[in-house]
């Protein structure tokens, strides 16, 4: 199959890029190796923060970015309905020795354009957020640091492109990458595929592919970082979120609020070989334990309902790797998209559409589609409202998450777009049945039982993720009803 542009990987990058290709009159193929959007790496698991721009150096494609599409952020939320609150970030520093780091920080962000940053002490710290100690020395506040889901931000960028014309092709990995009489071959374990231009974001693997291309080589370190989630009783805990201040290894444990009513708490930061280590250690968890409480009094750690890891694919000049190769024509980098890559998504895919479209001579759609409807949440509705809703379509009436209060109205919506969710943990991306305090102790069956009948196959074909691994092997007890049919 031939095509225009093959992007690969379907995290929020890619996910980004093809949604802003899809402006163009080009055939556009997203080739993901996971079996949904969004589905492992940084995009999977990450601080879901819009990072107001203040941390990345002066003058490099990170701070570029990073403001860029924090202010991108919330109109795209509109255009695209997914869920954004401009809650404000402050960073913390508890000794007055460390002052200077933090001015500096302050001095970075105003060379980098962000708007509103204010050096606080005393009380003023605490008027912003009571929970932080009264010990600390000062505060740097950004009002334009603000939060949102990654899985819907991703899902929906995603569906966007789709509506417009781009296509994924999941479960396939990219195993080789060769320039063959004037096109891509982009070699995979379902076939080959050709593309007048490839664009790499693969995340911890785009180093290998762009290692396969180019003569300048490029490496990227996985870099773990080890998070816990608290419960929703718990998730007034604090209003903003909350920094210490920055290391060689990033910027340290935060504890923020979440979009749906959670607190978040970490990350760690551990260099690894694996690619794919995303599982978490005794004493990564220790660690966030250790350090949460360092600018923050009394967090309630004893209400955490999970623990999780995710990837940064962290590139040794710590700088974001954006455009064409060099020596590649037409083969264009995504790579070592890092913290703030969630922040810079929109400014990245809108930068990379607008340079392969140059590059390729495409015209933009006279009928692209800018906008997406999202997933009705019933529980966002009146009262009247609901019960017309459910009237009209009972399935929104039978809760199935009963932690979340998703409906099986909700579930099949998420099952039926496209892309559209295949397992549990696509439905739980999409509409959090199971994401709530039993972890889908108690809907995971039932949720089971819907994808199988939407997706017309036998319930012990879904998994939790993809992949072989199945979490039944069958029915012990086959309906009656259904054996004398």
């Amino acid at each position: 199959m031939t095509y225009d542009i093959i992007i690969i990987g379907a995290g929020v990058t890619g996910s980004a890029a093809a949604r802003y290709l899809s402006n163009y009159d080009a055939r556009i193929a997203v080739v993901e190796r996971a079996e949904d959007v969004c589905a492992m790496g940084a995009s999977k698991a990450n601080s879901a923060i819009v990072h107001a721009g203040f941390d990345a150096a002066y003058g490099s494609l990170m701070a570029r970015f990073n403001v860029e599409g924090s202010r991108m952020m919330e109109p795209l939320s509109k255009q695209l309905s997914f869920d954004y609150s401009r809650i404000g970030s402050i960073v913390v520093c508890m000794d007055s020795r460390d002052m200077p780091r933090l001015e500096a920080l302050y001095a970075n962000g105003i060379k980098n354009g962000v708007e509103g940053l204010e050096l606080l002490y005393g009380e003023a710290i605490q008027k912003i957020e009571p929970k932080i100690k009264s010990s600390a020395y000062a505060a740097l506040w950004a009002p334009t640091g603000a939060i949102i889901c990654p899985f819907a931000l991703t899902a929906a960028l995603a569906e966007n492109a789709a509506a417009n014309g781009a296509e994924f092709i999941f479960n396939t990995t990219v195993t080789a990458i060769a320039k063959e009489q004037g096109l891509w071959s982009v070699q995979t374990d379902r076939g080959l595929m050709r593309a007048r231009a490839v664009i790499n974001a693969a995340g911890t693997y785009a180093d290998v592919l762009h290692n396969m291309v180019s003569r300048r080589h490029i490496h990227i370190t996985p870099r773990r970082g080890e998070y816990m989630l608290l419960d929703k009783s718990v998730g007034s805990f604090v209003s903003r979120t909350v920094f210490q201040l920055p290391t060689e290894l990033g910027k340290g444990v935060l504890i923020s609020p979440t979009v749906h009513g959670n607190i978040i708490v970490g990350p760690t930061a551990e260099d690894i070989m694996d690619r794919d280590g995303v599982n978490t250690t005794a004493a990564g968890l220790e660690l966030i334990r250790e350090k949460a409480c360092l600018a923050v009094d009394d967090v309630p750690l004893k209400q955490v309902i999970t623990s999780f890891s995710g990837l940064r694919a962290h590139e040794v000049s710590h700088e974001f790797i954006v455009g064409e190769a060099e020596d590649a024509e037409f083969f264009f980098d995504l790579a070592g998209i890092e913290s703030p890559g969630l922040s810079s998504a929109p400014a990245i895919g809108k930068y990379i559409s607008e340079m392969v479209a140059e590059r390729l001579g495409l015209d933009e759609k006279p009928d692209f589609i800018a906008t997406r409807e999202g997933i009705l949440d019933p529980k966002r509705l009146s009262s009247e409202e609901r019960n017309r809703l459910i009237k009209r379509e009972p399935a929104y009436g039978r809760i199935v998450c009963r932690c979340e209060e998703i409906s099986e109205g909700e579930i099949i919506d998420a099952i039926r777009r496209t892309p559209g969710a295949r397992s549990l943990d696509g439905v739980k991306r999409r509409v959090r049945a199971g994401m709530g305090r039993c972890q889908g102790g108690f809907c995971s069956t039932r949720v089971m039982e819907i994808l199988a009948r939407e997706l017309g196959v036998d319930i012990a074909g879904i998994t939790k993720s993809g992949g072989a691994s199945r979490l039944i092997s069958g029915l012990a007890k086959q309906d009656k009803t259904a054996e004398r049919g």
